[in-house]
């Protein structure tokens, strides 16, 4: 490997550092995700795939590093880069499951209520006191890839008077439309 490196000019071999390290992390970032959702074993083949760039990468900046401290620059733009592009991918793919907790006056519940069940989509409402009014809690558990376009009709139907809570569900079972 260090003869066809030696042979290509050093920004090129700069280039090719830069682009496998953001190969690299981008894999590395979506295979954490991919864990942590419990998807092991397309996380385990992202680890082979990423362990394979990071051997090659790492000997052509250790063999090369006290003498081009560019190449280290070049390697350090790779990480940060893929860093960006993993979560930027992640956001894009939104892996794992939301739960959304509404909190509304019964108008807009009502609102909620009729949306979310012409989109099938499971709900559950209790019915609460505000700091000032009567308010309902909705409950929503969608898939994560659902969960801004949910949000972002739900806030048009409700002129932005809702206050809601997203979070991500590690776990769940049973459920309207959600058996796991």
């Amino acid at each position: 490997m260090s003869e066809f490196l030696a042979s290509i000019h050093p920004v090129a071999v700069c280039l090719i550092v830069c682009a496998a390290k953001i190969l690299e992390i981008t894999i590395q970032s979506l295979k954490t995700c991919m864990m942590v959702k419990g998807q092991r074993l397309k996380a385990a083949a992202l680890g082979f795939a990423e362990c394979t760039v990071w051997g090659l990468v790492i000997s052509t900046i250790i063999s090369t590093l006290g003498d081009n401290l560019v190449l280290l620059l070049f390697y350090c733009m790779g990480y940060a880069t893929g860093l960006f592009l993993g979560a930027t991918l992640e956001s894009k793919i939104a892996l794992g499951t939301s739960n959304l907790q509404l909190i509304a006056n019964d108008e807009n519940t009502k609102r909620i209520v009729d949306y979310l069940k012409g989109n099938n989509r499971g709900y559950t409402v209790f019915g609460g006191q505000g700091s000032t009014d009567k308010m309902n809690m909705i409950l929503i558990v969608l898939p994560r890839r659902d969960s801004l376009r949910a949000l972002k009709e739900i806030r048009r139907l409700c002129e932005n008077n809702v206050f809601v809570v997203a979070s991500e569900v590690s776990k769940y079972a049973g459920g309207y439309g959600m058996v796991k």
